[in-house]
């Protein structure tokens, strides 16, 4: 009996034992910064079992754990690392700290408005934890000193659409968020097919400057053959599509599906389309499928789901390889990557992904990116990958632009006509004293580098790109301008490549003197010297300190199209601007007592 009892006993003891160490505990909290702002996306790693996990909306997370005390490692970009050890069964409320980099940046900032403004006022530019290249707008260059300017030329229009939404937000526009090249090329203007032969067509206009009566403008339109769809070779396009924790918002990867969607019923039976995933997982979604079996491809498209972490090299590997297995020799191979940029797992930083794309781009593949978000919005990172990849990048803020993008400008975006493309302007210094180039301003070095060093971008078929220059005229002894006496003001030369060749061809054009007046130029370029005026306000330029949003408005209204939907939404944008940027009356009022 005391031996049945004894036995009974180390039975009862080796449960409890056992049970005691298959024991499940739910290690749940938030985390915020110092301000107590939720912080999504906070990489945390539970040291027992070194499994990445990621915090939700609201700085929310939920962690199961065999362990009754634990130890977290947790990390976030433009915060201090944090280690923890936990009580499991505690609800955790942990706090991370801002880098000084990021606190710079979340601080107010006070913004001069301009001379012509009737006050100054203080607004906050709250940027969040989105990323921007940063840019130095271009200044003057003496023509006797360096008369030939290099610019590269390419079809991203991303800045445009980025803009509309910090401004429909009620929210001023980072300065380093406006681009003033890709806000020209949203528009397209003046398109002029080229000749049967030709792949590019240019046209150049002379032009009073609207913002300084004692300069000129030179505007320079570079059109590009447009391809017949019908006859345009067959498509191997893989989708490359973060399906992160990150993007698990209405604005992100809905609204990529959604755009996806409508891209995929004007695909043909030749093209074929892969999707590959990356985020809690890594992987080929879609295997290679022909554009006749829509079903299955929207299928795929549907089941998409987000969650986990976000391992973008691992993506960008994945779809690349995917690309070359299934390369059509001539036909048009390309990775659309779309994402908000959020990279946190493997290489991250802009220069390890620009060497990732600059390596992985060999061999013919293009790559179109399509960014999305806002909050943590990696604008700086994806551009990096659209101009390193060969490729050309889009930002979608909602569904029309979606379809704008990968529909109604569905060649533009996936078909290129000339490749490595660069262009040349050489000024006359006997008629130009000085010039500056409008927009480009991530292109600073193309001001003291030769086109060597520039390195080209894409052309899509159809598009039309514009180069603006505002130029200081040589002065006679009388005060006039040399440019009524001179035949040419300055030549471009176009350098770029066939599709898949490395061979260069070039195209010379001479910019005659052809001088109008801007209130008696064509529409089309008043309109985009009002686009230029809109980018210099919003960038805070020092060459726009006389000009008043009131002198904008009045310049959209005199050349816009009203049957245009695209310029008369630029005019409700620049209405828009100038509440947010000018001072109001009842504040006026208020100063003045």
């Amino acid at each position: 009996m005391q031996r049945h009892l004894k036995q009974t006993a180390i039975l009862i003891g080796l449960l409890c034992f056992f049970s005691t160490v298959s024991a499940q505990y739910y290690l749940r909290g938030e985390i915020t910064d110092e301000n107590n702002n939720p912080l999504q996306n906070v990489r945390i790693i539970l040291r027992s079992t070194r499994y990445p996990h990621l915090s939700g909306m609201g700085g929310a997370f939920g962690i199961t754990t065999s362990n009754l005390t634990d130890s977290l490692d947790l990390s976030l970009d433009g915060y201090e690392p944090l280690s923890i050890v936990v009580n499991t069964t505690k609800y955790q409320k942990i706090v991370m700290k801002m880098l000084p980099f990021t606190a710079s940046i979340q601080k107010q900032h006070l913004v001069s408005f301009t001379t012509s403004l009737s006050g100054i006022i203080t607004r906050k530019m709250f940027v969040a934890d989105e990323t921007y290249s940063p840019l130095v707008e271009n200044s003057f260059v003496k023509t006797d000193d360096k008369p030939v300017t290099g610019i590269t030329l390419n079809i991203n229009r991303a800045s445009y659409s980025n803009i509309r939404r910090f401004i429909n937000m009620n929210s001023p526009v980072p300065e380093d968020a406006v681009r003033i090249e890709e806000m020209l090329n949203y528009f397209n203007f003046n398109y002029t097919p080229p000749g049967d032969d030709s792949i590019f067509t240019l046209r150049s206009q002379l032009s009073s400057c609207p913002w300084n009566s004692n300069n000129e403008m030179l505007f320079l339109q570079v059109a590009s053959k447009k391809l017949d769809l019908v006859n345009v070779p067959p498509s191997n396009l893989v989708f490359l599509i973060d399906v992160s924790g990150s993007m698990d918002m209405p604005n992100r990867l809905p609204l990529l599906k959604s755009s996806f969607r409508k891209l995929v019923e004007n695909l043909r039976p030749v093209d074929t389309v892969s999707i590959v995933v990356y985020g809690g997982v890594t992987g080929v979604m879609l295997p290679p499928t022909g554009g006749g079996n829509k079903e299955k491809i929207l299928q795929a498209i549907e089941d998409l789901s987000a969650g986990g972490f976000t391992p973008g090299e691992a993506g960008i590997r994945q779809a690349y390889r995917l690309a070359h297995n299934t390369f059509i020799r001539g036909g048009n191979n390309r990775v659309i990557l779309a994402t908000d940029g959020d990279f946190n797992v493997g290489e991250t930083s802009e220069k390890e992904l620009e060497a990732l794309i600059t390596k992985m781009k060999q061999g013919g593949i293009y790559l179109t990116c399509l960014g999305v978000g806002m909050g943590n919005y990696k604008d700086s990172k994806i551009e990096v990958l659209a101009k390193k990849g060969n490729g050309n990048f889009a930002y979608l803020d909602d569904e029309r632009e979606g379809e704008k993008v990968l529909v109604k400008e569905l060649t533009q975006t996936l078909y290129a006509v000339a490749d490595n493309v660069t262009m040349n302007v050489r000024f006359n210094p006997d008629i130009i004293k000085e010039y500056r180039l409008i927009g480009f301003d991530n292109k600073r070095s193309a001001l003291t580098d030769t086109t060597s060093a520039l390195e080209g971008g894409e052309i899509g078929s159809g598009h039309s790109v514009l180069a603006v220059f505002e130029l200081v005229p040589v002065q006679k002894a009388d005060g006039t301008s040399m440019l009524q006496e001179q035949k040419t003001a300055a030549t471009a030369t176009i350098n770029y490549c066939d599709p898949g060749k490395k061979s260069k061809r070039q195209l010379d054009y001479e910019c005659s003197y052809n001088f109008k007046p801007l209130d008696s130029l064509n529409r089309q370029f008043r309109f985009a010297a009002a686009v230029c005026m809109f980018g210099g306000l919003l960038h805070s330029s020092p060459y726009l300190k006389n000009t008043s949003w009131n002198e904008l408005i009045s310049l959209t209204q005199s050349s816009m199209d009203n049957t245009d939907m695209l310029q008369t939404e630029f005019f409700d944008l620049v209405i828009k601007g100038k509440k947010i940027y000018e001072p109001s009356k009842k504040w006026k009022r208020k100063k003045e007592r």
